[in-house]
């Protein structure tokens, strides 16, 4: 998978992808990096340390979020993005379920577009994506945490955003699936999807694994967001076993680390066989 100017060797490592907020309010890190300079030296940073990829986001999507217009997430996102494909040599993604943002993103140089309602906001999304030809991160998510049948029922959920990506055009070696932890899901859903991982290796596309910080992290290990690396270093372990292609982080030195160490030892086994 090509996304931007770097070729991803899906199937044979998995890629880290670093959290650039440029937000007031969210969960995690909320307003540090508001500032151009400081996006752009968070940005640097993540690269020094191993990131494969940015993922800018310009609204928070923490339970209990304030929407922002879609103006003001293009003021927030645009010049980010722009600064860092002018001066940065990484792939950039845009984390946005808006087509007026994706949009904008893209005329400023986004390389791929992240989208945590997989294509089922905003209708309009999905022919933008093709349109431009990126590739995308579809990410399962439900207004209501209601399920007869959980795991069944979100790897149909999912299907059914690959229909909408099929219909409108966007090639399926442009996808990527993101199980969304902490979308639409109990805490205890949480925790079941996290087990069962690698039955989204079923639909037969790259899986990015988003558990960074989360609060299903923070209510079993009782802490707070700042305080929860080493649950999300168990969750990028977890996931790299599972077949992950992507794991989105803020941490991205101690993830980098993990993923090594996971990979190293996993390479030793098949070696055996």
């Amino acid at each position: 998978m090509q996304i931007g100017g770097k070729v991803f060797d899906i199937g044979h490592r998995t890629y880290i992808m670093g959290i650039l907020n440029v937000t007031p309010d969210s969960f995690s890190d909320g307003g540090r990096f508001q500032n151009m300079d400081a996006a752009l030296r968070h940005a640097q940073e993540m690269i020094r340390n191993g990131a494969d990829i940015l993922d800018v986001g310009g609204e928070s999507t923490r339970p209990g979020h304030v929407l922002v217009s879609e103006e003001e997430e293009i003021r927030r996102v645009v010049p980010v993005i722009r600064g860092l494909k002018e001066q940065l040599d990484i792939p950039v993604s845009i984390d946005t379920y808006k087509s007026k943002v994706a949009r904008a993103a893209l005329d400023a140089g986004a390389d791929l577009v992240n989208d945590i309602w997989g294509l089922k906001y905003d209708r309009d999304l999905a022919g933008v994506i093709a349109e431009y030809g990126v590739p995308c991160c579809l990410t399962h998510n439900r207004e209501k945490a209601e399920y007869k049948d959980f795991i069944p029922e979100v790897l149909n959920d999912l299907r059914e955003s690959l229909r909408l990506a099929e219909a409108a055009g966007i090639s399926r070696e442009q996808i990527i699936l993101d199980p969304g932890i902490g979308f639409g899901k109990t805490y205890e859903m949480n925790l079941e999807m996290l087990k069962h991982l690698e039955e989204l290796n079923s639909l037969g596309y790259p899986i990015l694994l988003g558990t960074s910080r989360k609060s299903v992290i923070g209510l079993t290990l009782d802490l707070p967001a700042d305080q929860r690396e080493e649950g999300t270093l168990v969750t990028t372990v977890l996931g790299i076993r599972s077949g992950c292609s992507f794991v989105r982080v803020h941490d991205v030195k101690a993830n980098v680390r993990a993923a090594k160490m996971t990979e190293a030892i996993l390479r030793e086994h098949d070696l055996r066989g």
